[in-house]
């Protein structure tokens, strides 16, 4: 087993072993299925998830002494001491002639497991990942915070780095990202990017943020918001005009702004509503549906814009948040739009099937009605939804 020293440019080139378990061969498959995640487990084959679905490789079930020994061959020496110490290790690695892909190595019941996702070489277009053509033009506001959300596996990073390559193309910004690992590499167009990764560049993203701002950054992209002291600098760095984008694991607009409340005690509640009200500029959650046109998934997207009646609610400690009715209000002016309007235009247009369009609505009943052509009188919000509306 070789390591390359790593570069500039991403994670070390690795040149995987072919004797015994042969993950070259394995992640050639992947890449060649379309596959995002490959999971090694002892006492299974290896599997893939191949469009949201968990399909097992019809191969021998993976002993622990191969599992432990690909996780001793593909750690950095770095990751490795990490590993020995905290049972579970981030990192990225490329593989010549096959791709680039981001690596967890876990320990369960006393054994190794390694979970590795495909990333491409670089970013997508947010027209080409079928994303609702509004992310562009929240993507050019020059301060505000974004967040990105959903659950695992449900295209944030991709998101957000068409976002980031959006910025990239069309403004001659300074970007820095810190990211854990680094996914997609990303090449100056307009923009001067530096991008840092956590281990490598940078002991944590809390110290990486404590600095950022010396660096004169006119975009800060953060790679995952895990703790307070992260979300503070990143409400401070919006709020004294940056534009801040990062992710979330949270699965709607609704829970997002209570997440972020959630990190604060009660007795900070009234000074982080109003730095919340001050800073967020949108809320962009990402659920992946199956198509039933053809192979592959499209993304439902939530999109909440944080106008004016948005700040009012966020700064009043007093009221319920009303995301859903805010959204509906503000579809028509804004861009805005609630996963139930998104899966009805896919399904309009005969992108999703039924079935998997009431499976993801966040209201099935309403979906229901509204597939159907009942609406609700005066309600315009779904006009260019598709089935009630002016078009898909």
């Amino acid at each position: 087993m070789t390591m390359g020293t790593g570069s500039a440019t991403g994670p070390a080139t690795v040149a995987v072993p072919t004797s015994g378990f042969d993950l070259k061969a394995v992640l050639q498959r992947m890449v060649r299925e379309g596959a995002s995640d490959l999971h090694l487990k002892v006492g299974r084959p290896p599997s893939l998830r191949v469009h949201s679905e968990l399909v097992a490789l019809e191969m021998p079930s993976l002993r622990p002494e191969e599992l432990r020994a690909l996780a001793e061959q593909l750690l950095p020496a770095a990751q490795l001491r990490e590993f020995a110490e905290m049972r579970e290790a981030d990192f990225a690695i490329n593989v010549a002639g096959v791709g680039r892909f981001r690596v967890n190595a876990y320990q369960q019941r006393g054994t190794v497991a390694i979970t590795l996702r495909a990333i491409a070489h670089s970013a997508s277009s947010i027209r080409e990942l079928n994303l609702p053509v509004a992310l562009e033009q929240l993507a050019l506001k020059p301060r505000g915070l974004i967040l990105v959300t959903g659950v695992t596996g449900s295209g944030k990073s991709t998101a957000l780095a068409a976002m980031v390559q959006h910025i990239n193309e069309r403004r001659a910004a300074n970007i820095i990202t810190i990211e854990d690992p680094i996914e997609f590499v990303y090449r100056d167009v307009r923009s001067h990017i530096n991008q840092r990764e956590v281990g490598a560049d940078t002991a944590s993203f809390p110290q990486a943020l404590r600095r950022v701002l010396r660096q004169d950054p006119d975009v800060i992209m953060i790679g995952e918001i895990r703790d307070l002291e992260t979300l503070d600098v990143a409400l401070k760095a919006a709020g004294t005009g940056h534009l801040v984008l990062s992710t979330l694991h949270t699965t709607d607009a609704a829970l997002t702004i209570n997440r972020v409340l959630s990190f604060y005690p009660p007795h900070q509640q009234s000074e982080v509503r109003f730095a919340l009200a001050n800073a967020l500029s949108s809320v962009i959650s990402l659920r992946l549906v199956r198509r039933s046109d053809r192979a592959g998934l499209v993304p439902a997207c939530e999109i909440l814009v944080n106008t004016e009646a948005v700040r009012d609610q966020i700064r009043d400690v007093s009221a319920v948040l009303n995301i859903p009715d805010l959204i509906k209000e503000g579809s028509l002016a804004y861009g805005m739009q609630s996963f139930d309007q998104s899966l009805m235009a896919w399904y309009s247009r005969g992108v999703i099937s039924y079935d998997d369009a009431l499976f993801h609505a966040t209201n099935p009943g309403e979906f229901a009605l509204r597939s159907q052509g009942v609406d609700g009188g005066n309600d315009t919000s779904w006009n260019g939804f598709g089935r009630d509306g002016s078009g898909a």
